[in-house]
C-alpha cells in the first residue's frame, strides 16, 4: 500500500511539473547563442508583419530578400554587433556594423499596449520611420523613450540572464520556433509577409499616381501665380478675409510641404499626410499633427521663402507658395529633401 502511494504521488508530481512547464498558447522563438538560449514569446497577433518578417528570415522562406540571401537561414552565424551595457543588445545585421538589411525595408507596427516597459523587450532597430529590415534588439531594462519609435514584437520569457551576459561579437547560432495552440499553428509567416509586400507594392503605385497628380496641379497653378519681390511665386486657391496679420501677431499656419515632383515631405495636417501615403505613426500618436504656431516678423528658424510667403497673405487665405532652392534649403540636403530642391508649400493662415 505504501509503495502504491509513493508511485501515485510520484506520478502526480510528474503531472504537475509537466503542467507547470507547459507554455501558454503562442509562438516562441529560441535564439541559441554562444552564451545559451533566449526564449521569446512573439506578439504575432498584434504585430503580424514584423513577426512574419523575423520568422521568414530566420527560416529562410522570405521571398523578398536580396538574391544572395535567398533560401538561407538569415540569422544563423550573425553576431550581436552592438551591445550597450545596461541598455540593450543588437543583432541581425549581415554586414556586422549596423549598415545591413535583407534587401528591403518595411513599415512600423506601433501598438499602444506593446511598450518598452521591461527588461527583455524585443524590438526592431531602425534609422527612422518605416526603415525596418532585419536588425533587432533586446533590452536590459525598461526603455520607455523608445516607445513610438521602434516596433515591439516580443518579450523574453526565459534567458534574460543570457541577454545580460551577451557581449559584442557573440554569435547567434540558430533561431528556431515553437508553435503552441491552434491560432499559432495557423500563422504562416512566409504568406503573411508576402501578402504585406504585395500590398505595399500596390500602395507604392498608388502613391506615385498621387504624387504625379500633385505635380500636375502645381504646374498648372504656377502658371497663374504672381511673383513677389523676394522671388517666390504665390497662387491663392481660397480667399480669406481682407485683414492681414501685423508684425508681432501670433498666428497658426496649416502647412504641407512638397517637392516639385509632388512628393510630400512634411505636413501639419494628418489627413493630407494620410492621403499622400506619408502618415507618421509616431507623430500621430504624439498628437503632433497640429498647425504651426508662428509670430509675424519674429526671428523664427524658417526658410526665407516660407516666411516671405506668409507675409503676403491675409487671415484665412489658402495658397500655394513656389519657393526656389535659393530661398529654401539651398545646397543643403535636409532629411528627405535633396540639395538644390525647389519646394512647394500649401499653407493656410489661421487666426
Amino acid at each position: 500500500m505504501k509503495l502504491f502511494k509513493k508511485i501515485f504521488l510520484g506520478l502526480m508530481l510528474i503531472g504537475f511539473t509537466a503542467v507547470a512547464q507547459q507554455k501558454e498558447e503562442g509562438i516562441y522563438a529560441r535564439i541559441n547563442t554562444e552564451k545559451g538560449n533566449i526564449i521569446i514569446e512573439l506578439t504575432y497577433d498584434k504585430t503580424p508583419v514584423t513577426v512574419a518578417n523575423f520568422i521568414s528570415l530566420a527560416e529562410g522562406t522570405n521571398k523578398s530578400v536580396d538574391k544572395k540571401f535567398a533560401g538561407k537561414k538569415y540569422y544563423d552565424g550573425l553576431n550581436f554587433h552592438r551591445v550597450i551595457k545596461d541598455f540593450m543588445i543588437q543583432g541581425g545585421d549581415p554586414n556586422g556594423n549596423g549598415s545591413g538589411n535583407p534587401g528591403y525595408l518595411f513599415d512600423d507596427e506601433f501598438v499602444d499596449e506593446l511598450k518598452h516597459n521591461r527588461a527583455g523587450t524585443l524590438s526592431m532597430a531602425n534609422r527612422g520611420p518605416a526603415t525596418n529590415g532585419s536588425q533587432f534588439f533586446i533590452t536590459h531594462k525598461a526603455t520607455p523613450h523608445l516607445d513610438g519609435k521602434h516596433t515591439v514584437f516580443g518579450y523574453v520569457t526565459e534567458g534574460q540572464d543570457v541577454v545580460n551576459a551577451i557581449e559584442q561579437g557573440d554569435k547567434i547560432n540558430t533561431i528556431t520556433f515553437e508553435y503552441v495552440g491552434k491560432s499559432a499553428e495557423k500563422f504562416k509567416a512566409q504568406k503573411v509577409f508576402a501578402d504585406y509586400m504585395k500590398g505595399k507594392e500596390k500602395a507604392e503605385k498608388e502613391k506615385q499616381k498621387k504624387f504625379s497628380k500633385n505635380a500636375k496641379r502645381f504646374a498648372k497653378a504656377e502658371k497663374q501665380a504672381f511673383t513677389t519681390e523676394e522671388g517666390i511665386k504665390i497662387f491663392v486657391t481660397e480667399k480669406g478675409s481682407v485683414e492681414k496679420p501685423q508684425t508681432g501677431d501670433k498666428i497658426f499656419v496649416d502647412y504641407s510641404g512638397y517637392l516639385a515632383d509632388g512628393t510630400l515631405f512634411d505636413s501639419s495636417n494628418e489627413k493630407v499626410a494620410e492621403e499622400n501615403f506619408s502618415l507618421n505613426l509616431a507623430k500621430k500618436n504624439a498628437n503632433a499633427y497640429q498647425p504651426l504656431p508662428y509670430t509675424i516678423g519674429g526671428n523664427q528658424n524658417m526658410i526665407k521663402g516660407f516666411s516671405a510667403g506668409i507675409n503676403h497673405l491675409n487671415y484665412g487665405d489658402k495658397a500655394l507658395i513656389f519657393i526656389p532652392a535659393a530661398l529654401g534649403y539651398g545646397s543643403r540636403a535636409m532629411g528627405s529633401i535633396p540639395a538644390n530642391a525647389d519646394l512647394v508649400f500649401e499653407i493656410q493662415l489661421i487666426r
